[in-house]
């Protein structure tokens, strides 16, 4: 098999990529001319750029340089040695195989076996146990374990699972199912991340059996345009499909039966289906098309063929009760009975404790297993119970196959009745807090409730520990870029969470012990004698007065790094409304600083103009310090927009800026911004969406528009048949800087030239781009045409998605206009096929005297190796947003996975004359804080989750890289044992 070569490039300028960037080229220090008998495709590349390492004894011990690879023999082999010209040039190297997609095959074949474990039923360890009740920011379905020795199952996956796993030790490779009591974002968002983590474990990669209702195939047939297929060949759906057909429609008593699932020797787990109860009876599924123009629907309609409104069941609407049954436990054997019944002791007593009959050794008679055991006791059963709707309750009290689990009035139970020990209601407390559903509660007797839909009185209490205390210490040393978490309190919810339910309707007697869940709250199973609620493990609240209290007593000096870095805004003229930034007399004994003028954009320049919020800082995978790659762009009034979202964005809002925040940033999003499909930037989307949906519902609005790269298209259809993310899709080529232009000028000249009515021809227009003066060059650029790596023109879109392009950037442009945006362009990147960057520029101001002020521009690389094209796109840029990967020592791993080392970013911007750098990104192999060299960061910072950059601030930003340093100066250690992991998951997300 060929290894993936890493090719070389001389750039001549005059080329460089006038297609997609809308600046003009000026030269750049170290490209040269090319030789133009070179291939269409051609690479920027050389062998590794030699790095002057600072003086070990400007680094402390345990910060010293990694200067030997972490890449195995096979992968160094990939970055192979660069092609030479006579004259010797500095440039950047980066894996052409990779860029171009073709490396699927280059790493080892795993077969993700499903693990095998020997089970032992008799003194086995169980227990259920809550795992975060929708996390502590109610973002998604809580996440239920029920754990044995040998055996892990988990009830729902919502996003954060994963990170909330690796929290708490919970090891996700000792799980063996999942189980998902809807099939939606809500309850499954963590699925797509956690089966890519399993994929990578090992030599072999792990797999896990994934069980859901018949909507399930929607989800298994959306991940698969990013997820090897490996991951999910254990993916296992049950029940009756849905048809648009109602005379094909299953009979309801297929929806009542109990369906087993799991039956082994130390549990039996079934399924009971709930569906919303219909008005006619005869549910449906609406097959109305995916990605439907909103102009040809109504808000939120869903009518059936038939007129009728309401009667409608879709995928995703169906609910399951999970009925966990453990056998029972034999009793006791008596060795005195067994004795007066004339037996020896010896095998037979073994026979008898295994339940057969054996003969007397000194009578003439047969002992049975009931003459020497003792009384039998029954199994624990749990009930999980997920009820999302009134119109599900309706069902739910229907249903007759629970009816051998309830318990009449006076507690008696029947003979054929089975015991129900503990039920965890999943079901939102809307729906729980009904005197309908407080009735059925009680049918089940004694049986402990626990009410796990999304108890309030968690919020307080941070379920991902180790992220708020360094939040908690970030904030005592910068409260202005990293602001108090947006935790509220119970009492300006107006919502009380009694440790007791009861129902204020009716005459409803109180709940026989029904108690709301905590995080890690555990109810034993076995050993039997422990049968009960378990409240050992449920943490702590560790107040911020805690959190600091310890930090000064670790590091004293901190206080006055406090002290001055609250001097840095000291001072300067600043109100609510405005702040000048030009007079602060802090900025100028600091010499470095008057190196960078401050760009005129930043004149009289409003606090609520921008602010740049880093939800997600991490690459691959969620971590126990740092999320996956998401950018908020809050514009205050203006809206705001999201720039990559990875899984867990949504938690990330609300811990920023609190529920309603959240739900407001969220309620006035005018664009997400996706740059390529890699898992780590944007499974969290679906969630995003759906809330938006679901918050906008009543209101009158337009889909949002979702600009990403063409498999994200594939990956938002087919979950469009699960749930409708009420958005539109925009490929990114269509918002290149020639894109937008040939728009522009094409919708100019057809109204010139044409009828309103007439259609217009995206095929001709196309070709128009080709055969123009901008499209001469595109042969001569980095995204040759007709080459494999190319995103702009790869492959042509097909009939529905240029006939729906014109309108969707109407959408856009638009929304972008409203909020003070005058351009959304995005950039091809060195990374992966359909890789791209974004430059957002804002619309110029008039100042109170009328003078004209030019608007800020940001710029996002996504993933990429440096390049031509994202520096073009950075000329000028107000800040700059880079990804920095790995550490200045590891510039061999940074080709091999075309990503960045922190000083190639720092280059990038200093090369495009960039006023600000902020780095992101990180490997997670750098726990808190990545190793950086100072030297050459004086206009750039390291980023955090939920750092909060005002635009209005940015002047103040490098300044405070030195203390931040200082407050991780004991824990800025690498974490070596994640590169196994980093490594893992990039080579499943190559191979996706």
């Amino acid at each position: 098999m060929p290894l993936p070569q890493v090719s070389s490039l001389n750039l001549n300028l005059r080329l460089l990529f006038p297609l997609l960037s809308p600046f003009k080229p000026t030269s750049l220090s170290y490209l040269k001319p090319i030789n133009h008998s070179s291939s269409l495709f051609t690479v920027l590349a050389s062998s590794k750029r030699h790095r002057n390492v600072p003086p070990s004894h400007h680094l402390k011990p345990n910060l010293a340089r990694r200067n030997t690879s972490t890449l195995s023999n096979r992968d160094q082999q990939k970055v192979a040695p660069m092609e030479t010209t006579t004259e010797p040039q500095p440039s950047v190297g980066f894996n052409k195989r990779r860029a171009e997609g073709r490396d699927k095959n280059d790493k080892p074949h795993k077969n993700l076996q499903l693990k095998v474990r020997k089970l032992n039923p008799v003194n086995t360890i169980s227990y259920v146990q809550i795992l975060g009740t929708g996390m502590d920011t109610q973002d998604t379905s809580p996440s239920v374990l029920l754990f044995f020795d040998k055996q892990r199952f988990i009830f729902n996956a919502g996003e954060g699972l994963q990170r909330f796993c690796t929290e708490h030790k919970i090891k996700l490779s000792k799980i063996d199912h999942i189980f998902l009591s809807r099939v939606c974002s809500e309850t499954a968002g963590g699925l797509p991340g956690l089966l890519l983590t399993l994929a990578g474990m090992g030599d072999e990669g792990m797999s896990v059996n994934v069980w859901g209702p018949s909507d399930l195939k929607y989800l298994v047939d959306a991940m698969k345009s990013f997820i090897p297929n490996a991951a999910m060949v254990h993916t296992r759906s049950f029940g009756p499909m849905l048809s648009s057909d109602t005379a094909s429609m299953p009979d309801s008593s297929q929806f009542q039966e109990p369906i087993v699932l799991i039956d082994d020797e130390v549990v039996k787990i079934s399924a009971i289906l709930l569906r919303p109860s219909c008005s006619d009876g005869s549910p449906h599924l609406n097959e109305e098309p995916v990605m439907q123009n909103p102009s040809e629907r109504g808000l939120d309609e869903r009518m059936d063929p038939n007129g009728k409104a309401g009667s409608i069941m879709k995928p995703g609407d169906m609910s399951v009760i999970y009925v966990c049954e453990l056998p029972e436990i034999k009793g006791k054997f008596d060795p005195a009975k067994a004795m007066s019944l004339g037996l020896k002791p010896g095998p037979k007593y073994r026979e008898l404790q295994l339940g057969n009959s054996v003969k007397s050794d000194r009578q003439n008679i047969m002992v049975h297993p009931s003459d020497v055991m003792g009384p039998s006791v029954p199994g624990p059963i749990v009930l999980l119970v997920d009820c999302p709707t009134e119109s599900h309750l309706q069902e739910l009290l229907s249903i007759q196959s629970l009816s051998s689990y309830y318990v009449d009035a006076l507690d008696n139970i029947p003979e054929s009745a089975k015991t129900v020990t503990c039920i965890i209601h999943l079901s939102p407390a809307s729906v729980i807090r009904g005197s309908n559903y407080q009735r059925w509660m009680q049918r089940f007797g004694s049986a402990q409730h626990i009410l796990a839909g999304h108890e309030m009185k968690n919020v307080a209490i941070p379920i991902l520990k180790s992220s708020a205390r360094i939040a908690a210490r970030l904030n005592y040393l910068c409260p202005q870029f990293f602001p108090a978490p947006g935790f509220w309190s119970l009492q300006q919810l107006n919502y009380s969470a009694p440790e007791s339910s009861a129902s204020s309707e009716g005459s409803v007697p109180k709940l026989c012990e029904s108690i709301a869940a905590k995080n890690l709250l555990k109810f034993t199973l076995r050993p039997y004698a422990h049968l009960g609620l378990d409240r050992s493990g449920i943490p702590n609240s560790v107040t911020p007065t805690e959190i600091i209290d310890e930090l000064v007593t670790e590091i004293p000096e901190i206080v006055d790094a406090a002290q001055c870095v609250s001097q840095f805004w000291h001072g300067s003229r600043e109100t609510e409304e405005t702040t000048s930034l030009q007079d602060n007399k802090v900025f100028v004994e600091e010499p470095w600083l008057n190196e960078n003028s401050l760009p005129s954009c930043l004149e009289n320049i409003r606090r609520d103009d921008l602010e740049i919020v880093l939800l997600g800082t991490g690459s691959s995978q969620p971590s126990k310090y740092r999320n996956v790659s998401s950018i908020f762009i809050n514009l205050f009034a203006k809206g705001s927009l999201l720039l990559d979202c990875g899984e867990g964005t949504l938690g990330q809002l609300k811990r920023r800026y609190g529920v309603e925040g959240a739900d407001n940033a969220v309620r006035h999003l005018r664009c997400i911004w996706i740059s390529h499909i890699h898992a780590d930037h944007h499974t969290g989307l679906a969630r995003i969406l759906a809330l938006r949906r679901d918050l906008l519902q009543a209101v009158p609005h337009e889909p949002l528009v979702v600009v990403g790269p063409r498999q994200l298209k594939r990956y938002l259809d087919a979950y469009q048949r699960l749930e409708d993310l009420d958005m539109q899709f925009l490929d990114c080529k269509h918002t290149t800087a020639a894109s937008l232009d040939a728009f522009e000028g094409f919708i100019k000249s057809n109204k010139d030239h044409s009828s309103p009515e007439s259609p217009i021809n995206v095929e001709d227009m196309t070709n128009k781009i080709l055969d123009g003066p901008t499209g001469q060059n595109i042969d001569c650029t980095l995204f040759a045409r007709g080459s494999q790596m190319q995103s702009y023109w790869k492959r042509p879109g097909s009939p529905v998605d240029n006939r729906m392009a014109l309108p969707i950037l109407k959408t856009l442009k638009k929304a972008l206009s409203e909020a003070g945006l005058e351009a959304l362009v995005s950039f091809p990147v060195v990374h992966c096929p359909q890789a791209f960057g974004v430059a957002l520029k804002a619309a110029e101001r008039i100042n109170s005297v009328g003078k004209v002020i030019p608007g800020w521009k940001i710029v996002y690389s996504g993933d990429t190796r440096p390049c031509p094209e994202l520096i073009e796109a950075s000329r000028g840029a107000t800040v700059l947003i880079h990804e920095a990967t790995f550490e200045d020592g590891m510039v061999d791993e940074a080709i091999a996975r075309n990503h960045s080392t922190t000083m190639e970013a720092i280059e990038v911007g200093d090369s495009a004359g960039a006023y600000r750098i902020i780095l992101t990104h990180f490997s997670q192999r750098y726990p808190k804080i990545p190793i950086f060299d100072e030297t050459h960061m004086h206009k750039t910072c390291i980023a955090f989750d939920m750092m909060s950059v005002n635009i209005a601030d940015l002047p103040v930003l490098p300044k405070v890289l030195p203390y931040l340093k200082l407050l991780f100066k004991n824990e800025m250690i690498v974490d070596e044992s994640e590169d196994i992991v980093d490594d893992a998951v990039e080579a499943v997300h190559v191979g996706s």
